[in-house]
């Protein structure tokens, strides 16, 4: 049923209630070399902008604090210093989320954990949600970061290394030999500290955003997330 006006119905659809919810900023991951759905996606105000790299590396030892919770049942107070972490990330392109509450059915479904990195004032300086298993998105033998971010600020780049350290080991104790993680080639510092750390790229994508704007893929953002 391609090439049927399908899709655009659908991308009217889903853009009317996006505007619908006031959101100041929109995006998607799509597959750099197809220009057919640059084309689709650019008819209602998307536009490409950096590639997005699927990276994977072994799963390292660390040295450092981390806890972790079940995923979708984080705490309040867990996840009230997880949302103030993204809040910082941008304003303008992330908005605050509602207090988590305790979900059985994700619970139920293994879908993973939540990697909490604390700093020496026992202040959370960062977080990951980290999924893994066949009810998940993560691919065999991977732990797969959906999302994680670092505190800002000065020493930024050692929190973002101890938050994927945090991450290899959850995934150790799940019996996952592998990291996987997505990093916005504009999030340079990012993503060259994890080719350092023996990241390798597995999937090249594209992201497009309404308004064109890169939102919080930049220099200074130590973000991991996949979009797909």
């Amino acid at each position: 049923m391609w090439d049927g006006s399908i899709g655009q119905r659908l991308v009217a659809a889903s853009c009317d209630q996006i505007d619908d919810r006031s959101a100041r900023h929109t995006g998607l991951f799509i597959f750099a070399q197809s220009a057919k759905h640059v084309g689709l996606y650019g008819k209602f105000g998307f536009r490409p902008r950096f590639l997005t790299a699927i990276m994977a590396a072994p799963a390292r030892r660390a040295d450092h604090d981390e806890r972790r919770l079940p995923l979708l049942g984080i705490t309040r107070q867990a996840a009230a210093g997880s949302r103030k972490r993204s809040s910082r990330i941008d304003r303008r392109a992330v908005s605050r989320s509602r207090p988590a509450r305790r979900n059985p059915h994700g619970r139920a479904r293994a879908l993973g954990d939540t990697a909490l990195l604390w700093n020496q004032e026992r202040r959370l300086a960062g977080f990951a949600v980290c999924h893994w298993g066949p009810a998940s998105e993560a691919g065999e033998g991977c732990c797969f970061v959906k999302f994680g971010t670092i505190r800002p600020g000065p020493g930024a780049e050692a929190r973002f290394g101890a938050l994927l350290d945090a991450c290899a080991a959850l995934a150790r104790e799940a019996g996952m030999p592998n990291v996987l993680a997505g990093a916005n080639l504009a999030r340079e510092e990012a993503y060259r500290h994890m080719l350092v750390r023996g990241f390798r790229t597995m999937i090249q994508a594209v992201t497009m955003h309404r308004p064109n704007e890169p939102g919080y893929s930049g220099r200074g953002f130590y973000v991991l997330d996949d979009w797909r």
